[in-house]
This record gives C-alpha cells, sequence and structure tokens, in this order.
C-alpha cells in the first residue's frame, strides 16, 4: 500500500486548486493540468476536455471506472488528478505495463518531460524492448524486472527521451535514436543510426527513419503489425481519420510529408502513437487510412 501510494506522490493534486469544471465527488483535476490527453484516452467516461485542460465530468461508480481512473491518476505526468478519498492503489500500479495486444504493452507512468507521452513495452523473445520513456518508477522498474528487464530502448524522437539514463544505469539496455535528434543529454546512446534506410534492430523489429516532426525522428516496426510512431502519426479521435500534428511540426512538413508517403511500403495494423489512442484495423484498412492521411497532408502545406 505504501509503494503504491509512493508511486503517485511525487507531488498531490491539490483540492484547494480543483478546476471548477469538475462534478462534485471524490476524483478532480486541479490547475496544474498540461493538457496532454492521457486521462481522457485512458478513462473517457471518468474525464473529459474542457478547451485547455481536463476535468472529471463523471465520477467512477463501477469496478471498471474506478480502474481506469486510478490508472489515469497513477499516468498523469503532473500529478494533475487527485482522489479525496485515498483508496488502494495497489491494482492500478500493478496493471502497468498493461497488456494491449499479444506482446505489446502500454506503459502508463507518463513523463513530464516528453510532455505526457505513451511509452511502450514489448516482452520479445530475444530480450524485451521500451520504446520511449515513462517515468522511472518504482513499482513499474520493479515489474519490468519481474518480466526479464529491458535488452533494448528505442527513442523515436528527441523529445520523449525521458528518464532513458536511469533505465540504462538500471538495466543495461542499448539505445537507439536516430543521430539527427542526437543531443547533449542523449549523446551517450549506444546505437545512433544515420540517413533514411530502415535499420533491422532485431528479429521482426525494424526502424524506419521519418524526419518531419523533428529532424530525426523514427518510428519502429515490429512484426509487420505494430507500428510505434511517436509523435509522427496518430488517430484523431474528432475527425476519426489518421492525422499528423502539423501546429506541432517542428523540423519540415514537407519532409514529414515525404515520410508518411514512404510508410505506405510497409503492412502493419496498429498505430501506437506517443500522443493517441492505439488503432487497430485490417492491414488493408490501414493502408488506406494512411493514403487518405497523406492526401490531406498535402491539402495543408
Amino acid at each position: 500500500m505504501i509503494e503504491a501510494r509512493r508511486a503517485v506522490m511525487r507531488h498531490m493534486a491539490l483540492a484547494a486548486l480543483r478546476l471548477p469544471e469538475n462534478v462534485a465527488g471524490d476524483f478532480f483535476v486541479d490547475t496544474s493540468c498540461i493538457d496532454c490527453d492521457a486521462c481522457r484516452l485512458i478513462a473517457p467516461s471518468v474525464f473529459h476536455d474542457t478547451g485547455e485542460q481536463s476535468a472529471v465530468f463523471h465520477q467512477p461508480e463501477t469496478p471498471e471506472e474506478l480502474l481506469r481512473a486510478q490508472q489515469a491518476l497513477i499516468t498523469c505526468p503532473t500529478a494533475s488528478i487527485g482522489d479525496v478519498s485515498k483508496r488502494d492503489m495497489r491494482a492500478a500500479v500493478a496493471s502497468f505495463p498493461e497488456q494491449i495486444d499479444g506482446d505489446v504493452h502500454v506503459c502508463g507512468f507518463n513523463s513530464e518531460s516528453s510532455f505526457g507521452a505513451f511509452s511502450y513495452f514489448i516482452t520479445h523473445p530475444n530480450g524485451n524492448v521500451l520504446i520511449d520513456s515513462p517515468r522511472f518508477a518504482g513499482p513499474l522498474v520493479k515489474r519490468m524486472e519481474e518480466l526479464g528487464g529491458v535488452r533494448r530502448m528505442l527513442l523515436t524522437h528527441q523529445d520523449d527521451v525521458a528518464d532513458h539514463e536511469k533505465f540504462h544505469e538500471r538495466f543495461g539496455c542499448e539505445r537507439v535514436l536516430h543521430r539527427d535528434d542526437v543531443r547533449s543529454k542523449t549523446a551517450a546512446v549506444e546505437h545512433q543510426p544515420t540517413g533514411l534506410e530502415p535499420v533491422e534492430i532485431d528479429d521482426g523489429l525494424l526502424m524506419i527513419p521519418t524526419p518531419g516532426h523533428t529532424r530525426g525522428h523514427a518510428v519502429f516496426l515490429y512484426r509487420d503489425k505494430y507500428l510505434f510512431t511517436g509523435d509522427h502519426l496518430a488517430w484523431n479521435e474528432r475527425t476519426n481519420h489518421l492525422y499528423a500534428f502539423r501546429s506541432a511540426c517542428w523540423y519540415s512538413w514537407s519532409e514529414q510529408i515525404e515520410s508518411m508517403q514512404r510508410l505506405l511500403d510497409y503492412r502493419f495494423e496498429w498505430v501506437l502513437p506517443g500522443h493517441g489512442r492505439p488503432v487497430n484495423f485490417s492491414a488493408e484498412r490501414m493502408h488506406d487510412e494512411l493514403a487518405a492521411c497523406v492526401d490531406w497532408m498535402r491539402t495543408k502545406s
């Protein structure tokens, strides 16, 4: 119980700073919310968008809603979610990494330094893989150890590296980041591929450079089924189509369009983004959705 509570008490959401948009009840969001969207993706029946922040619009009533609300509280990168009743958090803490499909899991414990981006964990037969960095939280690290540790840490781009050094120190994992996104805090990364050619990282695991959002952005394709997209590609919940973040393209929109076009040469059924909900379609539909995304992007040039 104490370890579970410490996992979320980096600092505490303050009831005195409770946003007025919250409905009455134990769960609330305070004014420190950075609108990263994580809570709304994890527990959409509890949290909603107020325009620039999130708030509780429905207090959890069922055991499932309570678990999802607690998972959102744990995942919140700024500890902006509170529970006045301070319920037992052990089940929610133990749920991460949470299985998405097969051997692919979402880590939870999102980091503020990555603006709340999601990271993922693969239980790979040749050694487990961590894709982008969650917070280095004790319960999460302990669970990863129980699952066999981390052999490789794949970083999609410079924004989502968070606690990569701590994970490397703990597990001795080899880190991978495209050289064009290497900065002073990632200078010691062990594997720094260059250029635009895909790089085979391991059995069934391919790095595909996708410059655009940043100069050295890359996505990772696992078993021709799962595409981990960082900030390159996501699903737009409002328009129901694959989407690139035009307003958050820090390097080159034209290069991002070309990077997206090259992805049409690959087969995959899942898009697992840093920001947004994982989506799953048939490979054929995913190809069509991606082609429509490229067409839309060209209208925004």
